[in-house]
């Protein structure tokens, strides 16, 4: 755990969070700053600066599997998930996260 680390706090209950799904090891909650209807971080418990950072595949695997149970749990078929990596490419929090954005259309412009 990092000390300043706000995700630690949540993920180790310093910071009181309702759950959306919880194992030993990841959690998913609700984002505070929502970026669609539905906007969920799916969070290991164990601090991990970036994805370049992980290398635990069972934790891999838990974390697409917390990805796939949130949305089952909410009734999500159709979903975009995100993880920025690094300040350039948008992570604010240096603490690995997935997003599970839903309830809008998420089109790209072609080319």
């Amino acid at each position: 755990m990092s000390d300043n680390c706000i995700f630690c706090k949540i993920a180790n209950g310093e910071i009181p969070t309702d759950f959306v799904y919880e194992t030993q090891n990841v959690v998913v909650f609700k984002d505070i700053n929502p970026q669609a209807p539905i906007h969920l971080l799916v969070v290991p418990k164990k601090h991990i600066e970036t994805l370049n950072d992980l290398n635990d595949e069972k934790l891999s695997a838990e974390l697409i599997n917390a990805i796939q149970q949130a949305a089952k749990k909410l009734d999500i078929k159709e979903y975009r998930t995100v993880i920025n990596t690094g300040k350039s490419a948008g992570q604010e929090v240096f603490h690995l996260h997935i997003h599970i954005m839903a309830g809008r259309s998420f089109t790209w412009p072609a080319g």
